[in-house]
């Protein structure tokens, strides 16, 4: 099942996508959560009426007609790894890490698949990055890894797009990483019922058509379920909370000459049975 949050112009709503259409869940069913992080939360109550309202497919709208939002509209937490594909790792000129490497975005950075990416005033060293992430469902403290798969409640296409100025000017990522409008990601949740095996995706990163990245999530270094026993172990994981699960080799800080983004340019993040996501960069007001 893929479930959005859209806006077919009275204001933001869940909805069901199946193919090039998108059920509204609210006119069916006017019970059940309006934001998306509450739905998650109630899932086990829920998605049984949820798919029944999905079969009927009653009020359905064209896709095309309407504007998908950022599926959760404030993530309560953003949370991403970094160098964890080994190509990323070589073109960083780092080693392998012993010990996973996080850092948070703030959750104001969320933004929609197809919202504009901001080129901050302060800086030209824009950076992209595509990822697969994670949302988490039933969430909880300490996962094991064997239970890790049962926290999920669904993958995204996102872009961990990073101020590379700022994040490299002081040893901790998080301003860097944090930037209003940084953290796009959708176009929709795919639940994890309908992507059983997430590290068998491929994953690639165009910016304004040309293929910068591209790679499979088979090559993670640490693998989502590493990832969520990792982070369990500091902190309670919240239905809603979105793992960024790393990127790719082929980012603009690597190449030669650098490739940093401005306003104009387009980034499109597309993952193997996630669908797509693509920003317009623009300048800052």
């Amino acid at each position: 099942m893929k479930l959005a949050t859209f806006d077919a112009g009275a204001g933001a709503q869940l909805g069901v996508v199946e193919n090039d259409r998108i059920i509204p869940l609210a006119a069916a069913a006017p019970g059940l959560p309006a934001e998306m992080i509450d739905l998650i939360a109630e899932w086990p109550k829920v998605e049984g009426e949820v798919r029944a309202i999905a079969a009927a497919g009653a009020g359905a709208l064209a896709l095309d007609q309407v504007r998908l939002k950022a599926p959760i509209r404030r993530p309560g937490k953003i949370m991403a790894i970094g160098l964890n594909y080994a190509d990323h790792i070589a073109e960083s000129k780092m080693g392998t890490p012993e010990h996973q490497i996080w850092f948070s975005k703030a959750s104001t950075a969320a933004n929609g698949p197809f919202d504009p990416i901001e080129v901050p005033k302060v800086s030209q060293a824009l950076d992209y990055e595509a990822e697969m992430v994670a949302v988490i469902g039933r969430g909880g403290r300490h996962i094991s890894k064997a239970d890790a798969p049962g926290a999920v409640f669904g993958y995204c296409c996102g872009n961990d797009a990073t101020e590379r100025a700022w994040q490299h000017r002081t040893p901790q990522w998080v301003l860097g990483k944090s930037f209003d409008t940084h953290a796009p990601f959708g176009p929709w949740i795919t639940t994890a019922d309908e992507a059983p095996d997430p590290h068998a995706l491929s994953i690639r990163c165009l910016v304004n058509g040309e293929v910068r990245q591209e790679s499979n999530t088979r090559h993670l270094v640490f693998n989502v379920w590493d990832q969520i026993e990792h982070l369990s172990q500091a902190m309670t994981l919240e239905p809603g909370d979105l793992i960024y699960t790393g990127t790719p080799g082929g980012v603009g800080a690597a190449m030669k000459p650098m490739q940093f983004l401005k306003a104009g340019d387009h980034v499109r993040v597309e993952i193997e049975g996630l669908g797509a996501i693509d920003n317009p960069c623009e300048a800052e007001a």
